[in-house]
């Protein structure tokens, strides 16, 4: 029987795997990494993921297999119906490598960018596939470092308060939200910099940029005073990148809210 791993590598930096995600890739004969046609900058993405590969495996004890997938598109359909198809694209790729590029009894990986649990498609295409009947596998999920533990990490601020919860959402459905609901939010995936809707209010911000690299930028303070600051600095990076990575967390003053 052939066995994926979907192991979380953290946000980029060798130094942020878990010791068994470093133990199950030495398990692996064949390590998958899927590639984005014609998406500047993604090229980085892959060079991350070998780095990792070089760093922590024997030189010749494992395969590197790289396919391209398409980039998902925007367009009219609803944003749920958009993903579906997309990802029913990469479930293709991703049947025809694991049939035509694994033996039986060999282990394949997919090294997933933070926890492959959290704002990742891999899992559930993997189940989509299991279902079709196309191939079949065992898999399992190796926990990762997520960009949101990083970026408490790297302001110094506990993701919680007394009292509170913690929301986790993205930019798109930032939107639905008014800035009452807004207590303790954090952020990813925001394409649309959708903080700036809320550039009126007394909200604090704490944001990262390529959180764990060499690339990283990081910026906090009242969203109003710094605003056109952080509007510029992540036009600046995805200019000269092509690509932006970013995670903030969006919270209102300590004591602006009472909680019982």
């Amino acid at each position: 029987m052939k066995k994926i791993y979907l192991i979380g590598i953290g946000p980029g930096n060798p130094d942020y795997l878990t010791v068994k995600a470093i133990n199950t890739m030495k398990k692996v004969d064949v390590f998958f990494l899927l590639e984005k046609r014609e998406k500047k900058g993604h090229e980085d993405l892959v060079k991350i993921r070998k780095e990792i590969l070089k760093r922590y495996l024997d030189r010749g004890t494992y395969r590197v297999v790289t396919a391209k997938i398409s980039e998902r598109k925007k367009s009219g359909k609803l944003y749920k119906e958009g993903v579906k198809t997309w990802r029913g694209q990469k479930a293709e790729v991703i049947t025809e490598l694991i049939k035509s590029k694994m033996k039986d009894g060999e282990n394949g990986a997919f090294l997933v960018w933070g926890d492959p649990s959290l704002y990742d498609g891999h899992l559930e295409i993997l189940q989509h596939i299991l279902k079709q009947g196309a191939v079949n596998f065992e898999y399992e999920v190796i926990p990762g470092i997520t960009s949101v533990q990083i970026l408490a990490e790297k302001h110094k601020i506990p993701l919680n308060r007394i009292g509170e919860t913690i929301v986790i959402t993205t930019g798109r459905k930032l939107k639905e939200y008014s800035p009452a609901e807004v207590i303790n939010t954090v952020v990813l995936l925001d394409s649309y910099s959708t903080f700036k809707h809320f550039k009126d209010t007394d909200i604090d911000i704490y944001w990262g940029g390529y959180l764990g690299t060499d690339d990283e930028i990081l910026l906090s303070g009242k969203l109003k005073d710094i605003i056109e600051d952080l509007k510029k600095i992540r036009k600046e990076a995805k200019k000269k990148k092509g690509w932006l990575m970013d995670t903030y967390i969006l919270r209102q003053p300590e004591g602006s809210e009472s909680n019982e």
